[in-house]
């Protein structure tokens, strides 16, 4: 091992798979513990209320949401894509937002959203901040930042019963399959058939 080099990493090439929060009750603990945290009280709340990757999610600029009401949309660029997306901001979103921009009366429209302490935030910081929050509350199992992405369509699917011709769409998904595999729902559902008494 070379000095500085991170043994925590993936081996290139390998997939990483991360979980959707499950549980409603989880993400509740995670709003109320971070109810004092501006800024990561609007990050996790755009993010599972989203379908926007991490790297899209901090693509936000104060001039796309300032002024934005409930059900209004923002346009993007999607990074990994190249695809502009329109992604509409739902009242929690609004709401996050709002009280984020009380902290930052400074903000320019060309100012990102998301600016920690020692500036623009990295699809890694927000990877670490989601570990923690999920440790924090004693979540088992793998999170990071696609986690906020997943959970919104796990919930979109589980909870609301959101249709997979619908998700798909969404996310970019060329078959059902991959969409209920992505969103980690397929043994769930696979599982369930089989519950069915005749």
């Amino acid at each position: 091992m070379k000095k500085g080099e991170n043994t925590n990493r993936p081996q290139k090439g390998s997939i990483i798979k991360v979980e959707p929060i499950r549980e409603l009750k989880d993400i509740k603990a995670i709003k109320k513990m971070l109810a004092g945290n501006p800024l990561y009280s609007a990050i996790f709340t755009v993010g599972i209320n989203t379908n926007l990757r991490a790297s899209d999610l901090l693509s936000i600029t104060v001039g796309m949401v300032r002024g934005v009401k409930p059900m209004g949309e923002i346009e993007l660029k999607e990074k990994k894509t190249g695809n502009v997306r329109r992604i509409t901001l739902n009242k929690s979103c609004v709401d996050a937002i709002a009280e984020l921009l009380k902290t930052r009366p400074n903000a320019t429209d060309k100012d990102y959203l998301f600016i920690g302490k020692r500036g623009v935030l990295t699809v890694g910081t927000v990877n670490n901040l989601v570990k923690a929050w999920c440790a924090a509350i004693n979540l088992k199992g793998n999170y990071g930042s696609h986690s906020l992405r997943k959970t919104w369509g796990y919930h979109q699917r589980v909870s609301f019963g959101v249709g997979l011709p619908e998700l798909m769409t969404v996310f970019g998904h060329a078959s059902q399959k991959q969409t209920l595999a992505y969103l980690c729902v397929q043994p769930e559902e696979i599982k369930n058939v089989y519950a069915n008494e005749l």
